[in-house]
């Protein structure tokens, strides 16, 4: 194997010889393909380290270090997660009010602003977070018919102003000027 051998030692050359230096070149020494293939891999690593000394030295001039660009990236992060919530509640919110002014226009409401007031907020959450939607509001809705019918069209009118009792009584007497009598004219629905 090793013909160089043959020619340095001559006729003290054997193969016991050839096969223990074999070994021995074996063990300290590489192929050249093995040589070239680590040769690459170590290039390319180390054009990685640059890359990421490159990089480590823009954050420096930047003045951040490695942790406060983690801390960066963690409160992004967290920016991130809290806008994807919000929107999915803005969302939610929408779906909610559409719905909402949906059922006040199918059960003839004046304003759906007014009649969530007259719901009030406690039966508002609970129609949120309800499962059966359409039939609780159907139950609210009549109940609201019942307490506040002026809200809704086609039902009583609302109370005048400042009177007492069921709408009935005006705080007029019996003497009305010109201005109060054109008034009543106006608003038949009103009683003197």
């Amino acid at each position: 194997m090793l013909d160089f051998l043959k020619e340095i030692l001559g006729d003290a050359y054997t193969e016991d010889i050839d096969t223990r230096v074999s070994e021995e070149v074996g063990k300290r020494f590489v192929a050249k393909s093995d040589f070239t293939a680590k040769s690459n891999e170590l290039k390319a690593v180390q054009a990685r380290l640059d890359d990421a000394a490159k990089t480590i030295e823009s954050l420096q001039e930047q003045g951040k270090d490695l942790e406060a660009v983690r801390k960066e990236a963690a409160e992004y992060k967290a920016r991130a997660q809290q806008a994807e919530k919000d929107a999915a509640e803005q969302l939610e919110e929408y779906k909610f009010d559409t719905w909402w002014n949906g059922q006040v226009s199918a059960n003839k409401g004046r304003n759906a602003a007014v009649l969530r007031t007259l719901a009030g907020e406690e039966k508002m959450q609970a129609l949120r977070a309800s499962t059966n939607r359409d039939a609780d509001a159907k139950v609210l809705f009549e109940q609201l018919k019942k307490d506040s019918a002026y809200a809704f069209e086609d039902m009583t009118p609302p109370p005048p102003p400042f009177a007492d009792g069921d709408g009935t009584n005006t705080l007029l007497g019996a003497e009305t000027s010109g201005v109060e009598k054109s008034f009543f004219a106006m608003n038949p629905n009103l009683k003197v």
